[in-house]
């Protein structure tokens, strides 16, 4: 039958020390670092190049059947307010009766220099349509690492813009693409906190067949 540790470590927000094997240590080192940080300069530009390459690590994410479902808008300068006036426009079409929530979205997206909008295709069929969004969630990943890598702080965000049909057009998605995220990306100004908790991840052990003796 599987096992499950019986004692839970408590959580260690240091990050964890090298043990010596070489890329894991430095992979690992970068995904400690990754934190949720919003606190960047609007006005420091991101090179196109750099969007690029996180763009393309982000697409070397697994995928099944090779569908390679990801697709990315980088949004910058005044396609900014325009993603803004977008989602403001969808909150106002449906319903939203508070002004200071739709004043908000209109200006949301320049609180950071970029944002990537990454979008995944749909599949022939549910099962396919399902595999495609858990390989862009795994594209997403890689490109949060890429960012922190590089030195840019990031945010993946969702929300009302990730379900907007009108922010999915101003992206130029087609209509039965997914929104998966909007990642905000910028040159840090202030460290993010450090996490409030990370405790070790649950993980069983099955080491036999766990079936019944068959009846003879």
């Amino acid at each position: 039958m599987p096992t499950a540790p019986t004692d839970r470590a408590e959580p260690d927000h240091r990050p964890p020390p090298p043990d010596g094997s070489g890329e894991l240590d430095t992979i690992e080192a970068v995904a400690w670092r990754r934190r949720s940080n919003l606190r960047v300069d609007p006005d420091r530009a991101i090179p196109h190049d750099l969007v690029e390459r996180l763009c393309r690590l982000a697409s070397w994410a697994p995928n099944h059947h090779k569908t390679r479902p990801w697709k990315f808008c980088a949004v910058t300068g005044s396609g900014r307010t325009a993603l803004g006036a977008a989602l403001a426009q969808e909150l106002a079409g449906g319903g939203e009766e508070n002004p200071a929530k739709i004043a908000k979205a209109r200006m949301k997206y320049t609180r950071a220099p970029l944002v990537l909008v990454v979008a995944s295709s749909d599949g022939p069929d549910e099962v396919c349509t399902a595999e495609n969004r858990d390989a862009v969630s795994a594209a997403v990943q890689n490109l949060l690492l890429g960012a922190t890598a590089s030195g840019l702080a990031s945010l993946w965000s969702t929300g009302a813009a990730a379900r907007s049909a009108r922010v999915a057009e101003v992206c130029g998605f087609d209509p039965t693409d997914t929104v998966v995220g909007l990642v905000y990306l910028g040159w840090p100004i202030a460290e993010a906190n450090a996490p409030v908790d990370r405790p070790e991840p649950f993980l069983c052990v099955l080491d036999e067949d766990p079936s019944p003796d068959p009846v003879t």
